[in-house]
C-alpha cells in the first residue's frame, strides 16, 4: 500500500524558523502558494481527485500520522509495511536536537512489536513531529520512502541513517547486539526529489495532510480547505 504524507509548509515559498511554541512564523517569512499550484501539484504530480477522495485525515502536527496509520493498521484498512511518499520542507528524521540517539540505542533494543508505544514516547519528550517518520522507520511499517522536497529546503537527512547504497538503514552497536533476538535491521529504499517540479507519482491508498503551524504563518491555513476536498476523512 502506498500513503501519500503531506505537510502544509511544503507549500511555501520559503522555509520558516520554527516558530516558539503556541506561535505562527510572521508572513513576512514566506508567502504561501497560490489555489492553482497547490491544485495542479495534487492533481498533476499527485494524481488525485476530488470526484474521488481518498481515506486520510488533516491533523495539526505531523507526528500525529503515526496515530492515524496505527488505527487504520488496527482496523485492517492499512497494512504494514507501506510505501510512503513524504512531501514536506523537513525530513523529520530527526535531523535536530536531540537527533536519531534514542531511536538507534533505545527503541531499536526492544523487539519490533513492544516499539510501539507513542504515548510513552511522548510523556518522555523523545517523540515529535521532526522525529516521528524515524520512529515509523523503527517500527519496521514503512518499507520505502521518498521524500520530495521544497526548494528551499534545507539538507536534512541524518548521514548516520544512510547505509552505504543511499538506503535507510538503521543500526547501532547496541542494536547489532539485539539481532539475535530482534533479527537484522531492514535496509528501506530511500529517494529525496531535489527538485519537487520534476515529481510525478499515483496510485496512493491514503492521504494527510499536517498544518504544523510553527512552522507556516497563519495565512497559509487556507491550503488546508483546498485539500480537505481530496481526502475521505475518517
Amino acid at each position: 500500500m502506498k500513503v501519500l504524507d503531506l505537510d502544509m509548509d511544503f507549500f511555501l515559498t520559503d522555509a520558516c524558523p520554527l516558530a516558539p511554541l503556541g506561535q505562527r512564523p510572521p508572513e513576512t517569512c514566506a508567502k504561501p502558494y497560490d489555489d492553482e499550484q497547490v491544485i495542479r501539484f495534487l492533481e498533476e504530480q499527485c494524481g488525485l481527485s476530488r470526484a474521488n477522495p481518498l481515506p486520510g485525515a488533516i491533523f495539526d502536527t505531523h507526528d500525529k500520522a503515526l496515530d492515524f496509520w496505527a488505527a487504520r493498521m488496527a482496523d485492517g484498512e492499512l497494512r504494514a509495511p507501506f510505501e510512503v511518499v513524504h512531501v514536506d520542507t523537513h525530513s523529520d528524521l530527526a535531523f535536530g536536537p536531540p537527533g536519531p540517539d534514542f531511536v538507534l540505542k533505545a527503541v531499536l533494543t526492544r523487539p519490533p512489536r513492544a516499539r510501539v508505544s507513542l504515548e510513552n514516547y511522548r510523556t518522555g519528550r523523545k517523540l515529535d513531529e521532526a522525529n516521528y517518520l524515524l520512529f515509523a522507520l523503527a517500527f519496521r511499517w514503512i518499507d520505502r520512502l521518498t521524500y520530495v522536497r521544497n526548494p528551499k529546503s534545507h539538507q536534512d537527512v541524518p548521514s548516520r541513517l544512510l547505509g552505504q547504497s543511499g538506503a535507510l538503514h538503521l543500526t547501532s552497536d547496541i542494536a547489532r547486539l539485539m539481532e539475535g533476538i530482534n533479527g537484522p535491521e531492514p535496509e528501506i529504499p530511500f529517494t529525496v526529489v531535489d527538485d519537487c517540479t520534476t515529481f510525478c507519482d499515483s496510485g496512493f491508498d491514503m492521504v494527510t495532510l499536517a498544518q504544523s503551524p510553527r512552522y507556516a504563518p497563519a495565512s497559509a491555513d487556507r491550503i488546508l480547505r483546498l485539500v480537505e476536498p481530496y481526502i475521505r476523512a475518517h
